[in-house]
């Protein structure tokens, strides 16, 4: 299974969910596209040439804009807000809670430029505690995909979906590795190499930093169960459940604070059902900073090498 695994090219998840929602403009519609300014940096521009009718330009006024989204839906249209997520999240946490999640209302929240690899705009556009923010509000779906493809496919599957959704994804090009004809299963994970020896468990970016781990930890007689967690919340307890019963032990990789995202969700799930020792991959508490995207996953730990490593260290704890 892992040997199957092919890079097909490079390309930004955000331009996933740009040319996600033009098709789902041509498919659907009801859907409507806001943004807070932020048109170009969320790659709307097809969208915005062909249903200029169906966009709004909230300009620099995000909390207005969940507002306006919310009202929407009462008039049976999908809206689909569109920002960077630490604007779509820290700075209308208010409005989302009591607009959207409170209320149920069927908004979906789409926010790029998430993480560290967000890069050189610096620690106060990097938000690396949204998962925790928006998977702690009642009702509200958390969705993390890997790639161009997934981010694309993920866009189209929360328009059919009834209820408030959070799609995260990024700035940088990134490999390319899941199959564009494969259905975007909302709430189920997707097995991506089947191992024995140690689970690891990856959203977002650090899918394909999880792939890379595998293929060097098999080289050393490691065989790992890779599973993409593309949905955070609600989470496949199932497939969590079977892989560290198999394995008995879990390395947990997400471009998010070490407090309140996957890894978190992986440990309640352990230790409520089949208690294991667990390594957590993310930033440990910190703020970001400014710099290339490669280079800050480095620093911060959240690299190729260090899931290896928190794979052999995970190892060694469950043998002790």
């Amino acid at each position: 299974m892992l040997d199957s695994i092919q890079v097909t090219g490079q390309k930004d998840t955000r331009s996933g969910f740009g040319d996600g929602i033009f098709e789902l403009g041509q498919k659907k519609p009801n859907v409507v596209a806001l943004t807070a300014d932020l048109a170009g940096s969320l790659k709307l521009g097809p969208f915005i040439k062909s249903f200029p009718d169906r966009f709004i330009q909230c300009g620099i006024a995000e909390a207005n804009m969940i507002g306006i989204a919310a009202g929407l839906t009462v008039g049976g249209k999908i809206p689909f807000t569109t920002t960077f997520a630490n604007f779509s999240t820290g700075r209308v946490y208010d409005q989302i809670r009591q607009s959207v999640a409170y209320s149920g209302k069927n908004v979906k929240i789409c926010a790029s430029h998430a993480g560290l690899t967000l890069g050189e705009d610096g620690a106060t556009h990097q938000i690396l505690e949204d998962i925790g923010l928006m998977k702690m509000l009642p009702g509200m779906t958390v969705i993390v995909p890997c790639d161009y493809n997934q981010t694309k496919a993920a866009t189209i599957a929360i328009a059919d979906y009834e209820g408030p959704v959070y799609l995260r994804f990024g700035r940088p090009v990134w490999p390319i590795f899941t199959n564009p004809e494969e259905p975007f299963i909302i709430g189920k994970a997707q097995q991506l190499a089947e191992g024995s020896d140690v689970s690891i468990f990856a959203c977002g970016h650090l899918v394909w930093k999880a792939i890379e781990a595998a293929r060097i930890l098999r080289e050393k007689g490691i065989l790992a169960d890779v599973i993409n967690i593309h949905t955070i919340k609600p989470l496949d307890k199932e497939a969590v459940i079977q892989s560290i019963k198999k394995t008995g032990c879990a390395v947990t990789a997400e471009e998010h604070n070490v407090l309140g995202g996957l890894g978190d969700s992986i440990a309640q799930v352990s230790t409520a059902t089949h208690p294991i020792p667990i390594e957590m991959i993310g930033t440990q508490d910190t703020f970001g900073e400014s710099g290339k995207p490669t280079e800050l996953l480095k620093k911060y730990g959240l690299d190729t090498e260090f899931i290896v490593a928190a794979a052999e260290k995970v190892m060694a704890r469950k043998n002790a």
